[in-house]
């Protein structure tokens, strides 16, 4: 488990030797989002801000925040400055959805796909994540469990789907957390009805509830074994549920 403290995302650029210095500044910017240190959704600091933390000027500050827009890295907002953008993969995962209405393969397929990516995710994530992440993580099972508790499903599962999300952005494997991201709809609606075929037993809601707590709690000990053991425990139960036909 991480304990240094995380190195500060923006400090003062060099500028280089040769090129433009507005290619050193997209090049830093970039790496913290390959190195999983900015997020999706995460807000840059304002231009001004920016400007003086890079100690670049404006003018090359803003070609290079256009740049990372170009690049999809980046997305800006009238009025409310940059973001990370979101990485989506539409032609990817509109026929999956549409493959889960139908058959039922499908939901087995994504879930044989879930094993191997959120495995890797918890190993990485227990090894590797920071004050921030555990943080996320422990927001997003605050919330997961608090939906539950009020039987609300629909938001139940969002916030399950998020806890999901978080440990892979916490593995800071730029690869795997960008097939997360990309697959996040078909992982919320695979999570949906996985949910609804746990949930029509009695044991069912607390099942969840202490599978989701065991695998957070190893990530937070930075226990690696552990945190793969309970992902394919939770992993399990789910494969149990669905191969009942009680999914809806």
């Amino acid at each position: 488990m991480t304990s240094s403290s995380p190195a500060p995302l923006f400090e003062p650029i060099e500028p280089p030797d040769e090129g433009r210095l507005s290619d050193a500044i997209v090049e830093h910017i970039e790496r913290q989002i390959v190195e999983g240190r900015l997020h999706a959704g995460d807000s840059l600091p304002a231009e001004r801000e920016l400007s003086r933390m890079l100690a670049v000027s404006r003018a090359s500050l803003r070609e290079a925040l256009l740049r990372l827009v170009s690049r999809e890295l980046l997305e800006v907002r009238r009025n409310a400055g940059y973001r990370v953008a979101p990485t989506r993969a539409p032609t990817l995962t509109d026929p999956l959805l549409r493959l889960m209405q139908t058959q039922p393969k499908a939901l087995a397929d994504v879930l044989e796909l879930r094993q191997g990516v959120e495995t890797l995710a918890a190993r990485l994530a227990a090894t590797r994540a920071t004050d921030k992440d555990h943080d996320t993580i422990a927001e997003a099972l605050e919330h997961m469990e608090a939906a539950q508790a009020q039987h609300q499903a629909s938001e139940a599962a969002d916030w399950d789907a998020r806890l999901h999300l978080a440990i892979a952005e916490a593995s800071h494997n730029v690869a795997l957390v960008t097939i997360m991201r990309g697959l996040f709809t078909v992982l919320r609606e695979h999570v949906r009805r996985a949910r609804a075929a746990m949930l029509v037993s009695a044991s069912g809601e607390e099942d969840l509830r202490q599978q989701h707590r065991a695998l957070v709690a190893a990530i937070r000990a930075g226990d690696a074994d552990a945190a793969v053991a309970a992902a394919e425990t939770h992993l399990r139960y789910l494969r149990q549920g669905l191969g009942s036909g009680q999914v809806g």
